[in-house]
């Protein structure tokens, strides 16, 4: 992988988006599969707390900086990241990149109606053998050996797991092992439900000031106020404590 900065106890990629795109397409052609996970403000809030969370991220084989508060506290901190890698546009962007080399992808995640319509999407823009297959995010802890056999035999390249934090990454780092044979893994939140239409990201000023999860507040208010305020608050404080430590 990329250089890591040391962060708050995990390492972070030092990478730019190129760079992680450039990395991934190396490991999957020489069949060295990556687990890869994206960290904000909120998530690194919430790993203080969740042991199994924390574990889970340093489990990892690429970490990308997704928010622009983890770059902000980098520079702080004095372990500057050369930029944000954000998890949407690194999923996008990597899914124009399957189309180029004839791979193929899965979808887990978020409601049915929503999933079936990115899958829709995505055979409209890439052709219809982009997707391996997909499958909702609503299943039981009986259902995962399951639905992991599902994604082992179609054969796809890439998993994309859109499910909400830790449950993801737990997911992701319990079964790591068993989706050796898919090259890449990846926690993408909520992007199928933006990618879907359910939900609009922010404009593109918002984003490359902070403001995203304000954006996000917005829309969905009663969901995001904790994240948006309590958590950001917390993260100030831990990066504070980090400085003068």
């Amino acid at each position: 992988m990329g250089e890591k900065r040391d962060l708050f106890g995990i390492g972070v990629d030092n990478l730019t988006m190129q760079e992680s795109i450039d990395i991934i397409n190396k490991s999957i052609d020489s069949k060295q599969p990556i687990m890869h996970i994206v960290v904000n403000a909120a998530k690194l809030v919430h790993m203080k707390r969740d042991e199994e969370l924390f574990q889970s991220i340093k489990n990892a084989d690429l970490v990308n900086a997704d928010g622009m508060a983890v770059v902000w506290a980098s520079k702080l901190l004095g372990k500057p990241l050369k930029e944000r890698v954000s998890g949407i546009d690194l999923f996008l962007n990597l899914v124009k990149n399957a189309q180029l080399r004839n791979e193929t992808i899965f979808l887990l995640g978020a409601e049915e109606k929503v999933v079936n319509k990115v899958a829709e999407t995505f055979k409209r823009d890439f052709g219809e053998g982009i997707i391996a297959g997909y499958h909702h995010g609503y299943f039981s802890k009986e259902d995962e050996d399951k639905l992991v056999r599902q994604i082992v035999d179609s054969k796809a390249t890439y998993l994309y797991v859109a499910m909400s934090s830790p449950k993801k990454e737990i997911f992701l780092s319990r079964y790591k092992q068993e989706l050796s044979s898919v090259g890449f893994i990846m926690g993408v939140g909520g992007s199928f439900d933006v990618i879907s239409g359910k939900v609009k990201r922010a404009p593109e000023w918002m984003q490359k000031a902070g403001l995203e999860w304000f954006y996000r507040f917005l829309q969905e208010p009663k969901r995001m106020w904790k994240r948006s305020f309590i958590d950001n608050g917390k993260f100030i404080a831990m990066v504070m404590q980090e400085k003068f430590k």
